[in-house]
């Protein structure tokens, strides 16, 4: 081995499945060495002794589709007889990859988890930037964060047509306060009360090795193990539809710094007046005939129907699954975090050249 030579070590809990781990060395170039290991189930066991030498030799920047596809390859000889069972090639590849990218796992930071006072929207849109920059300067810890609201509010994706998304009369008749976000994604129709939405903010090393997709899923694992609790089988739906086997309950967006720092949130319906969101949102007939399904107001599944549950009960029910899996404190922003919350309303969010960036 020369001076080049260095080791990686990285875990990957598979959704709904095994815990894979991949210890990895490396010339700086290329893999020179592989140790793949978990609690998976293989069959023929011939077939693990594969796996590693397939790795070797692939460059440190390869990406998971190169990597699935030497193993793949080398697998491929065993036809019908192969039996992978709580994991794949794929998910071989990503523990690799996270490896690689000297991944973290929650349990390597010290989280916060916010019930925040009740805020305008705006606020809370502004929040989201706010905390994001915060934990991408090292000022905060990475943070979970529950919005809370009073007003009827529609949060447009950073790209969307303020003309496409939104009926001006049913803006109007229901006094609704528009407010583009800063991730993409699609718009929410949010009344107080009616909806659970968090924030997270989130260090760039625990997404490591994780492609767009597949960071989505492991960074709400936590919520769909909440929703089982309360009764739920919820799942992800590509790329970021929350659903169940009752229905979509609700999305997620994503904003990531050059830094890889990521925001990530989600929505997700409660007792939603579909009536009133038609009137106030065009729901796209490609969107909807894409889906499969004949109206927007179906799309659309409660919680509070699904778990019987009152909004608080279940918002318990997440912050406390999540802390106790990653040993969260509960705490609160800062008096400068909501002052510069404040002052992004006046500057950006509350303006019109912001929400109407895309007319």
């Amino acid at each position: 081995m020369t001076n080049d030579t260095q080791h990686f070590h990285g875990e990957y809990k598979v959704i709904g499945g095994k815990l894979v781990v991949a210890d990895v060395v490396t010339d700086g170039k290329a893999i020179t060495e592989v140790k793949i290991s978990g609690d998976f189930f293989l069959e023929p066991e011939e077939a693990y002794f594969d796996l590693a030498p397939a790795l070797v030799g692939a460059r440190v920047t390869a990406d998971n589709a190169a990597l699935r596809r030497r193993l793949d390859e080398a697998l491929a000889g065993y036809g019908s007889e192969l039996a992978m069972h709580g994991f794949s090639t794929a998910d071989i590849a990503t523990v690799v990859r996270r490896a690689l990218g000297s991944a973290a796992n929650f349990t390597d930071f010290d989280w916060q988890v916010i019930r925040g006072e009740v805020l305008p929207t705006q606020v809370n849109v502004a929040l989201d930037q706010v905390l994001l920059e915060e934990v991408a300067a090292g000022r905060r810890a990475p943070t979970l964060r529950f919005w809370e609201w009073e007003d009827t509010a529609t949060v447009i994706g950073a790209f969307q047509s303020y003309v496409n998304e939104l009926r001006p009369e049913g803006v109007a008749k229901h006094d609704v306060q528009v407010v583009r976000r800063i991730s993409g994604g699609g718009a929410m129709f949010m009344e107080g009360g009616n909806c659970i939405t968090y924030s997270m903010f989130v260090p760039p090393a625990l997404v490591a090795g994780l492609d767009y997709e597949e960071s989505y899923v492991f960074l709400d694992q936590w919520v769909l193990a909440a929703l089982k609790t309360l009764g739920v089988e919820a799942f992800y739906k590509p790329i970021n539809d929350i659903s169940s086997t009752g229905g979509k309950i609700g999305g997620a967006a994503q904003k990531r710094l050059r830094d890889g720092t990521l925001l990530h949130h989600a929505t997700m319906s409660y007792d939603i007046d579909a009536d009133k969101m038609v009137e106030v949102l065009r729901v796209g007939e490609a969107k909807i005939s894409d889906k499969g399904v004949a109206s927007a107001k179906k799309r659309v599944y409660p919680l509070r129907s699904q778990t019987g549950e009152s909004r608080k009960d279940i918002i318990d029910v997440m912050a406390e699954t999540f802390a106790s899996r990653y040993g969260a404190d509960y705490g609160t922003y800062t008096e400068a975090e909501l002052e510069r919350a404040h002052a992004l309303v006046d500057e950006k969010f509350g303006t019109d050249k912001w929400t109407h960036r895309v007319p």
